[in-house]
């Protein structure tokens, strides 16, 4: 059996994560959606101008939805509705109110509904949690996840540069670390005491620093910057995000190279409207540094694994590339589809995933610590 698979919203995401549908052997990608006719037509496939065209001809089994951040909850609500099983991108939603109408939908109708992808799906990550869960180094104590990037200096749409519609570095970004403490720590978060920043023309949260308390012990302390100064790929051998080598100079350029051109223009360019090349990864795909400190030893995430610090020295582990980047989050999706399993960034996870960014801008706002459970709305 297959999966017949439409992506909602051609741009980056789509184009970033369909390589992985193309090449998974239970998947057959069969059509598209997007309002930009360019996107559509680069995309090379039966496409509809909207989420309402798309679902009225509900000629496939699921969907991705990879469109702008404010409209995750109608969609998926709209495709558990009509049967579709859901992949939707991160963060699953914009408020809490909306992810939980998210999850009764897909409860009600009997849909998968899986958030992703993030990069807790990655194969260090996924190795490191099961270095720690082995009890081969002890548990986990300590995360220290940082990332200085130039997100807010890519081209951006509006929204993405308004919190209140899904836009700013803890909305967009965020969702990445937590995704990969979360996973490793294998434990609910229980309180956030957070600080964000945001200090010039682009009106957003643009950095944050955020410490986080597991009800396990375990303690995972987030910073990202967006602002285009330093760029943390430096202490990686200049191996970027999406595991592909970088030109060190480029990063420092982005300010200058966003005032040049028409944003709205550059941005459609890194759509599907654009060419793309694919090509099979030399590593894997990563978010800046994330060492955990255990009770027996250190590990610190690569692009090629793991590498174990620990009494007598340092040994890697190797993560196994897949064919395409993101190829196991496809899997996961089938499995949960066409093999019952249930997905481990499900709803649930999502939800819960985004109520702790919400409590890092709680939490920046108030100048309080905050637990993210007395965020969700009272009907949960």
């Amino acid at each position: 059996m297959t999966v017949r698979l439409a992506i909602l919203g051609l741009g980056r995401g789509a184009v970033l994560t369909a390589p992985a549908f193309v090449a998974h052997p239970r998947i057959e990608l069969v059509a598209g959606c997007d309002p930009n006719a360019q996107a559509r037509a680069g995309f090379g496939r039966p496409s509809f101008a909207s989420a309402e065209e798309l679902f009225a001809d509900g000629a496939f089994d699921a969907v991705y939805i990879a469109s702008p951040h404010e409209f995750h909850a109608s969609h998926a609500i709209m495709a558990a509705r009509a049967g579709k099983h859901v992949l939707v991108e991160k963060p699953m939603a914009v408020t809490l109110a909306e992810a939980t109408a998210m999850v009764a939908a897909a409860r009600e109708a009997g849909t998968i509904l899986m958030v992703g992808p993030s990069h807790g799906f990655d194969p260090p990550v996924a190795l490191a949690t099961e270095i720690v869960a082995s009890g081969e180094i002890g548990p986990a104590r300590m995360m220290h996840c940082s990332n200085f990037t130039d997100f807010l200096y890519r081209p951006r749409r509006p929204a993405e540069l308004e919190t209140a519609r899904g836009g700013g570095v803890v909305l967009s970004q965020g969702t990445h670390q937590i995704d990969m403490v979360r996973r490793i720590a294998d434990s609910p978060v229980s309180s956030v005491s957070a600080w964000t920043g945001g200090w010039d023309a682009r009106a957003t949260e643009g950095a944050f620093t955020a410490l986080l308390h597991f009800e396990n012990g375990a303690v995972a302390n987030l910073t990202y910057s967006g602002y285009a100064h330093y760029d943390s790929d430096a202490v990686a051998g200049w191996i970027g995000e999406l595991g592909q080598a970088k030109n060190p100079q480029a990063h420092g350029r982005a300010r200058a190279a966003l005032q040049a051109v028409d944003e709205q223009a550059a941005k459609a360019a890194r759509t599907f409207a654009a060419p793309h090349e694919t090509t099979a990864p030399k590593h894997h795909e990563r978010f800046g540094s994330l060492i955990i400190l255990c009770e027996k030893a250190d590990l610190e995430l690569t692009s090629q694994g793991v590498n174990i610090h620990g009494d007598t020295g340092m040994r890697s582990v190797a993560a196994p590339l897949p064919v395409a980047q993101r190829t196991n989050v496809a899997d996961a999706f089938v499995r949960a589809i066409l093999d019952e399993e249930t997905p481990l960034f499900d709803g649930s996870w999502g939800r819960d995933s985004l109520a702790v960014c919400q409590a890092i801008l709680r939490s920046a706002n108030e100048g309080r610590s905050v637990t993210p459970s007395e965020l969700f709305p009272s009907d949960i």
